[in-house]
């Protein structure tokens, strides 16, 4: 039996599991969320696009090749209704599950609110304010925004979304630290999500001094995420680990 592996003493560390539960469920699909919502984790990750008829998915690339049963469609230059007959290939090769599909947007909200799961939601692509400002809006009138914490690599969404928001949670991903990324985080009043091997205590330190949390990704070692939690990160995002 596929199970996490249970970390004892995670202290004040939040949990989030990444593209849902992904060491059980295929990754970012529906069964994946409910997997996760179902056990101990504070927040549920995932990663959204915009579709070519100005939709939401939730996809992690910008094609469905890698996670499609045969058939590789670009996500932002397809409908909608086009991705949606797209079925995700199931863990281990297993085929007939008709369950798995490319979710929307409102649907994966829907698990996260429906468990009281934070959601943890990546803007995968440089977006229009329009569209950011329609994420927004669709997640409003779902009434869990105060329950969304957003991530992207890419800055000007944040700068956008904190412009918007001026007291949500943000949390600027990247895969390194150094004085410039500091710096544009207190500028833009940003927390931290960063690859979980850049990290070391002094790191943690000189953050938190300056009132910014930190989330990392994406550790699946147990080892190294008891030495994270000794740091003192506020969250570890993790396909595994519970």
């Amino acid at each position: 039996i596929m199970d996490t592996i249970k970390i004892a003493d995670k202290n004040h560390c939040r949990m989030i599991a990444h593209r849902g539960l992904s060491y059980i469920e295929c990754e970012n699909s529906m069964p994946s969320f409910v997997a996760a919502a179902n056990r101990s984790y504070f927040g549920i990750e995932t990663d959204v696009h915009v579709t070519s008829d100005g939709k939401y998915v939730i996809i992690h690339d910008d094609s469905t090749g890698r996670v499609a049963a045969g058939k590789d469609l670009s996500v932002e230059g397809n409908t909608f209704d086009t991705l949606r007959n797209v079925f995700l290939s199931d863990k281990n090769g297993l085929t007939g599950r008709t369950d798995l599909r490319i979710p929307s947007l409102s649907e994966y909200i829907t698990v996260c609110h429906r468990y009281e799961k934070t959601g943890v939601l990546e803007l995968k692509n440089r977006m229009s304010p329009e569209n950011i400002s329609e994420i927004v809006r669709i997640i409003s009138e779902a009434a869990y925004l105060e329950n969304i914490i957003f991530i992207s690599f890419d800055l000007d969404n944040m700068i956008e979304l904190r412009r918007l928001l001026p007291e949500q949670k943000l949390q600027w991903l990247t895969g390194a630290y150094n004085s410039n990324i500091h710096d544009k985080l207190k500028k833009h009043r940003l927390d931290f999500d960063v690859y979980y091997k850049v990290l070391n205590k002094e790191i943690v330190e000189s953050l938190h001094n300056d009132g910014i949390e930190v989330n990392c990704w994406t550790c699946d070692d147990s080892e190294a995420a008891m030495q994270l939690i000794h740091m003192g990160v506020d969250y570890i995002t993790t396909n595994m680990l519970e």
